[in-house]
């Protein structure tokens, strides 16, 4: 990742300011861009993905989706995937998803680009286990590791 602006931005502020591509993020008041994901990453997100939703959606077990902004705490971050249990998939009166989801995911998935610090994507998934995430997963598509990091 990285940093847009130096200055410090509040939360709320940042929530108000347009979309990027690719996305930005908050984390204590700084700004972030994320990388543009390449080949490998979107190939993998997209797979992972699908193998979620493929199991688990036709039963309402849970649903995975991609690249669906979390904001919790002091950071509004976009993870590669999260899973939500179907019972705390946010609808809207017609049964459709909502578009923004204000609690952290059961699951939560980060792929490793090239250009990314490991600790920083990992500081995302830690963030996501202290609000309430359950399973974290950091991927390194390049090394083929796949890091489990349980909440306590």
């Amino acid at each position: 990742m990285t940093t847009v602006a130096h200055q410090s931005i509040a939360l709320e502020e940042f929530l108000k300011l347009p979309e990027t591509k690719p996305a930005s993020e908050v984390v204590d008041g700084r700004i972030y861009q994320k990388p543009v994901p390449q080949g490998k990453h979107s190939r993998l997100q997209l797979k992972l993905c699908s193998a979620v939703n493929q199991v688990a959606e036709n039963g309402q077990i849970a649903l995975a989706f991609p690249e669906l902004r979390c904001t919790l705490g002091r950071r509004s971050i976009v993870l590669d995937a999260m899973i939500f249990s179907w019972e705390r998939i946010p609808f809207d009166a017609e049964g459709e998803v909502e578009n923004a989801f204000e609690i952290p995911p059961d699951w939560t998935i980060e792929i490793l680009s090239p250009d990314q610090r490991a600790t920083k994507v990992i500081s995302n998934i830690l963030h996501c286990l202290k609000y309430g995430t359950q399973l974290g997963w950091l991927i390194d598509p390049d090394r083929a590791l796949c890091a489990r990091i349980f909440s306590g």
